[in-house]
């Protein structure tokens, strides 16, 4: 593994586990995402997808992993792309694309955080995954996309504004899991009320994600959702936003 000058802090490794096959080439990771707002630490868990092209590799929400993590991960192939298409993601970038030397890819629009030269711009003409799409919401006021791989009969990859915490897992405090809970930030396909509340996103724009093909959704925040993704996103959208399914 090609290591290159550190010039910034990286975020510490937080607790972390294993990563794991989805579907052919494409793997998750699931981790701790600590932060606070307001005074208030929040300790949930979030996830890491890995996208295998050859032997090139896209992260996409990236988590950064411990030194035995890393080794796996680099069986897999050799980090080429970090993808961020969230805004409120991306402390763990810096980590990869220093480390792997990696090309780095975000939305127009987005804040450049880390300084980042030579930033490479998404869209769907632009991707830095064969045989996929990007969805970017063009009435946020901080920008998010999701990007839809046409494989497999049709996988969504989301941030923030899909998420699919059904459970909770072991990088989620006790208190942070029964808060959520009781906000309703938990349940299947689900358009968290505080993304919407951040980002005010337009209920049309958001009734738009139905019209893409996908059967399954890995997002940053949750499970995999398998094979029903798109019927659970129109009965959350029906229930929150009374769009007609």
């Amino acid at each position: 593994m090609a290591r290159t000058k550190k010039v910034i802090d990286f975020r510490d490794v937080q607790p972390h586990g294993t990563i794991f096959k989805v579907f052919d080439n494409v793997f998750m990771v699931t981790g701790t995402n600590i932060t606070e707002h307001e005074g208030i630490r929040f300790q949930t868990s979030r996830n890491m997808i890995i996208i295998k092209n050859g032997d090139n590799l896209s992260l996409i929400n990236t988590v950064r992993l411990d030194d035995k993590e890393l080794e796996q991960l680099n069986t897999l192939g050799k980090v080429k792309n970090v993808v961020r298409i969230g805004a409120f993601h991306g402390y763990d970038d810096p980590f990869y694309v220093e480390t792997y030397q990696a090309d780095f890819w975000q939305m127009q629009g987005m804040d450049n955080q880390h300084e980042f030269k030579n930033i490479k711009i998404l869209s769907s003409d632009n991707m830095p995954i064969p045989n996929s799409s990007l969805f970017t919401f063009q009435t946020t006021i901080f920008q998010e996309g999701i990007i839809i791989l046409h494989d497999n009969d049709g996988i969504l990859i989301s941030c923030d504004s899909i998420q699919n915490w059904t459970k909770k897992d072991e990088f989620f405090s006790d208190d942070c899991w029964e808060m959520f809970v009781e906000q309703g930030l938990i349940g299947i396909a689900n358009i968290p009320d505080t993304w919407v509340s951040a980002c005010k996103p337009n209920v049309d724009e958001l009734a738009e994600i139905k019209s893409l093909h996908f059967s399954h959704l890995l997002s940053a925040h949750g499970e995999p959702l398998m094979n029903s993704a798109n019927q659970d996103l129109e009965k959350s959208l029906k229930n929150k936003f009374n769009i007609p399914i």
